[in-house]
Formats: C-alpha cells, sequence, structure tokens
C-alpha cells in the first residue's frame, strides 16, 4: 500500500510537467491504438509490449522522466472522458519500468515508482483526446516483457 502522500506528490508532479519538442508522437504506435470513452469494459484494458528503447527518456525534462525509450509511442489512447470518471494509467512489469506521456493538450509527464517498480499516473479529471504512451526501462537497449494498463478504477489509497 502506498501512502496517500506519495499518491498525492506522484499526480502533482506529473501534472506539473510542461511542454517540450521530444519523442515523435506523430509515428505509428507499435503495439497498437486503443479507442475508449468513459465507462468502458473490460476494465481494465491491457495491452502487452516491450518496453525499453536508446533514447534517453530525460530530455524530456523534469525529474521523473528517466529511463529509455524508444522513437515512435508503445501505445496510443484515444480517449473520449465523462460521467466524472478518473483515468488511471500504469504499467506492470517483472522489471524496472517508468512511464512517459504525451497529453492531449501538448505536455508531457512521466513518472517512475507509483507501485513498487512499477509506474503509474491518476488523472482526476482527464482530458478527452489523444494520449501518446511509451514505457522505458533502464538498460539503454535492452528490452523487457510489459503490460500497459488502462483503468477508470485508480487503485485503492
Amino acid at each position: 500500500m502506498i501512502p496517500r502522500a506519495i499518491f498525492a506528490a506522484a499526480t502533482v508532479a506529473a501534472l506539473m510537467a510542461g511542454p517540450v519538442l521530444a519523442q515523435n508522437y506523430n509515428r505509428n504506435p507499435s503495439f497498437g491504438t486503443l479507442n475508449l470513452s468513459a465507462n468502458f469494459m473490460p476494465d481494465p484494458q491491457v495491452v502487452n509490449v516491450t518496453a525499453g528503447g536508446n533514447i534517453p527518456a530525460e530530455r524530456l525534462g523534469g525529474a521523473n522522466c528517466v529511463g529509455t525509450i524508444a522513437d515512435a509511442p508503445d501505445v496510443r489512447l484515444n480517449y473520449r472522458a465523462g460521467q466524472g470518471l478518473p483515468l488511471y494509467i500504469s504499467v506492470r512489469s517483472n522489471a524496472d519500468t517508468t512511464l512517459v506521456i504525451n497529453l492531449p493538450n501538448g505536455r508531457w509527464i512521466c513518472n517512475d515508482d507509483f507501485d513498487g517498480l512499477n509506474p503509474g499516473i491518476v488523472f482526476t479529471n482527464p482530458m478527452s483526446g489523444q494520449y501518446d504512451i511509451w514505457i522505458g526501462h533502464y538498460d539503454r537497449g535492452r528490452r523487457v516483457p510489459a503490460q500497459l494498463l488502462i483503468s477508470e478504477i485508480p487503485p485503492r489509497r
């Protein structure tokens, strides 16, 4: 169980990251596109991916942008928000992974170690639009299996 203070700090830090020039979100995602509307089923949606790449996420700026990622997004999420539901984007892996997201408004957010070594971000009031998602890893060039989870049920705190 993660203390509320860590949860809140991770959420605030994620939302504070500013816009930067970085990854090529115009490229086709390597592991597919999800088109979801509020109250989607099944929840969570799970996409099997291979995390990592050769590009340092640190170039995005911000203290939470770490690990190495690919040039193209791993997954694209086209999301239609509504019904006051939150959006929770997380990664599950046996390796230490990181999460990088380009939001519909062009801002970049990153997270590492939200739940143990697994990254995650909770959007309490998500935007509608395109979310481009990268899953990073610390061992540059090494690729590791991971699962991207998209849910409207944030973890209990």
